[in-house]
């Protein structure tokens, strides 16, 4: 999404990593926990700014995710990458990524409904598609990939009731969440462009990229908030959980589902994700559902589908899938081949997200 969209880092993944020590759960299943995860990043988000200042959600979130990276990190033996221009270039999809898609979402959820702003991110596959087009030379379109952006399209004025003249939305909250979602196909485009061959692994790049979105929003966060008076607590788990599981945890485990399988059925997570936020927001939360919304996601979802479709080739199984930054798709939160640090608010994916 929450793509944290995040999607991926460019690095190659590797297969002699991946064989040597087999996971400890079948990877439908982790598929299906990182689903669940990136899907409530967004109710998270709802319950969050109940108690605190959308900023502040997402510094917590910024720190707790980071934890969680440095503590794998530091079991791995892993250190930061070295190199100003490196750093450069992380500063900026640290920004792309995260810091910005992250604090429009919290912000968005002020006034409209997690399910809301649920589907905007997976608007995301369809504005990587639309991007990709213009900057990216070696990504041409299909017929059937430029059907699949106008299906999107269409199912994004579905769900948002353009036929009523979009009675009853708030523009304003729409608008961010689907700027943030915009958001993480730039930071991917750019990602692909400055730091693939770097070199570093892909968690040794996202903690890094995770370490200077949370100094980043350090510096901003004191300018447009002032400290809670006292630390409500269920916001506060909310934010603990969204940054521990939702930002930290999916990214490791979407690393292991990737290096087995590969970034094209890892990144299939982005089209659960808008269906589990939709269900978390309407059972959990109790926000209203009308004919539209679930009828415009599944439009959404389809179109974002064929954005994805590519002509036919071979393609090999697991983390050694040779190239597979080469195939510069949008995913949960989208180009981060091992996923960076975005999504959900999810996504992005570097999914994002939850982005």
């Amino acid at each position: 999404m929450c793509y944290e969209v995040g999607r991926t880092i460019v690095v190659r993944m590797s297969s002699v990593t991946a064989s040597r020590s087999g996971p400890a759960l079948d990877w439908r299943l982790r598929f299906g926990v990182l689903a669940l995860i990136w899907g409530f990043s967004f109710l998270l988000i709802k319950v969050g700014t109940e108690g605190y200042a959308p900023f502040q959600v997402t510094l917590g979130r910024l720190v707790f995710g980071t934890a969680v990276l440095a503590a794998a990190m530091a079991v791995k033996r892993e250190r930061l990458p070295r190199g100003p221009r490196t750093w450069g270039h992380l500063t900026i999809a640290a920004f792309l990524l995260n810091a910005l898609p992250f604090s429009l979402f919290a912000y968005a959820e002020l006034t409209i409904p997690s399910t809301l702003a649920g589907i905007c991110n997976a608007t995301s596959p369809l504005w990587g598609m639309a991007l990709s087009l213009v900057a990216l030379s070696e990504d041409r379109p299909t017929r059937v990939r430029v059907a699949g952006l106008g299906l999107g399209f269409l199912g994004v004025l579905t769900v948002l009731g353009a036929w009523q003249g979009f009675d009853g939305l708030d523009a304003t909250g729409t608008a961010m969440a689907l700027l943030a979602s915009l958001s993480y196909p730039i930071g991917w485009i750019y990602v692909r462009r400055t730091l693939a061959g770097t070199g570093h692994s892909h968690l040794s790049l996202t903690g890094a990229q995770l370490l200077l979105a949370t100094l980043q929003l350090a510096v901003v966060t004191p300018l447009f908030t002032s400290l809670p008076t006292h630390l409500p607590i269920v916001p506060l788990l909310a934010i603990v959980a969204l940054g521990a599981l939702g930002t930290g945890v999916a990214m490791l485990v979407q690393y292991g589902i990737v290096a087995e399988v590969g970034p094209t059925t890892a990144q299939m997570v982005t089209y659960f994700v808008p269906v589990i936020a939709t269900a978390a927001g309407v059972a959990i939360l109790g926000e209203t559902l009308t004919w539209s919304t679930p009828v415009g996601a599944a439009i959404v979802l389809a179109g974002a589908a064929l954005t994805q479709a590519r002509p036919g080739r071979g393609h090999r199984r697991g983390g050694a899938d040779s190239e597979p930054w080469r195939e510069g798709r949008p995913g949960g939160a989208d180009s981060d081949s091992a996923p960076t640090a975005g999504g959900g608010g999810a996504g992005a994916t570097s999914v994002p997200g939850v982005r």
